[in-house]
């Protein structure tokens, strides 16, 4: 039986940190509130003129082709989960791809908020197992800052930019993605969201001035969403493959709130030494914060390991999946 595995994983985050210091100087807010409601001390801000999702995504890229060894031509795949595209078009995905050196591949990206990387893995999975595609390059990839409000003290805490890009390939063993299940309701529309650029809002002078380009998030009703499916989608995928906590290695839950995740993991009665956490770090970056904490762990991780990833965000979205991890030590050796 073929299952699609990762294979190799790399990250790219920006070189400026926002700290919660510097942020109070900013908008009415402290570190205290912060971390006592969000967890967040500190996160990454792409700088520069010109600097979109796709220079993370594309150094991203490039690290895990060069560590993993792989020839960019042979790459046929390439999916980018981002909601902060370099352009409406073309696709982020094909300008990684341009910037990366894959030339053989085609490419584009895949918007479920923060459960795009999720939705993008389980995508390529069927590509994968299909024999479509021999090697994949997944990436979640995003600039959160050039649609943060910093004038809003709600959400300006929460976002930071950065890349994750994960290399996945067949394999006859028995590791790889078990299981997943993806939901979405779009009755979580009202509660986040950004309120013009699309075709129901364009852009325009007067969407500008109100300040319409930003994320808005009411965020009590999403917490309870996301406390909710994540924990549910987690432990229905656990319960049909007859896992329990027991047997899970690690769980590695969307970076978005403190207080999310450890309701998530009590639920799933998983020792919060089992749980992935980078959040205080890097703050909630969408469609990257699975990878990027599967890449800080990378080292601790040991092949056969039952890793459960879990996701929520705007759509509403959610997800879990099932994955045996497939190597020993940083990257698989052939």
């Amino acid at each position: 039986m073929i299952r699609a595995t990762i294979t190799g994983i790399a990250a790219e985050l920006p070189e400026y940190i926002l700290t919660n210091e510097e942020l109070s100087r900013m908008v009415d807010t402290s570190d205290e509130w912060i971390m006592t409601r969000i967890g967040i001390r500190e996160r990454r801000i792409l700088k520069g003129k010109g600097k979109g999702a796709s220079q993370l995504g594309a150094k991203a890229v490039s690290k895990l082709l060069e560590k993993t060894g792989t020839d960019p031509s042979k790459i046929d795949l390439v999916i980018c989960a981002t909601v902060t595209p370099d352009y409406q078009f073309p696709a982020t995905a094909n300008i990684i791809s341009h910037n990366s050196g894959i030339k053989n591949a085609f490419s584009y990206d895949l918007n479920a908020g923060c459960s795009g990387f999720l939705y993008a893995l389980a995508t390529a999975q069927q590509f994968i197992e299909t024999g479509k595609s021999h090697k994949a390059v997944i990436i979640g990839a995003e600039k959160m800052s050039s649609i943060v409000n910093y004038q809003d003290r709600a959400t300006c805490p929460i976002f930071g930019d950065a890349a994750g890009a994960v290399l996945l390939e067949p394999t006859n063993d028995n590791t790889g993605i078990i299981d997943s299940k993806l939901q979405s309701d779009g009755v979580g529309l009202p509660h986040l969201h950004q309120k013009a650029g699309g075709s129901v809002n364009p852009s325009s002078h007067q969407t500008v001035e109100a300040r319409e380009h930003f994320i808005y998030q009411e965020g009590q009703a999403v917490f309870k969403w996301a406390v909710s499916k994540m924990a549910d989608v987690s432990l229905e995928v656990m319960n049909r493959n007859g896992l329990d906590h027991n047997d899970i290695a690690w769980l590695v839950p969307h970076q978005a709130n403190m207080r999310i995740i450890e309701a998530v993991a009590k639920r799933m009665k998983l020792d919060k030494n089992k749980v992935m956490l980078n959040i205080e770090k890097y703050g909630n970056t969408t469609a990257a914060t699975l990878p990027l904490c599967i890449w800080e762990w990378k080292e601790r991780l040991k092949k056969g390991d039952n890793i459960i990833l879990t996701t929520f965000g705007a759509g509403f979205t959610w997800g879990a999946m099932y994955l045996k991890w497939g190597y020993n030590g940083i990257h698989r050796a052939d």
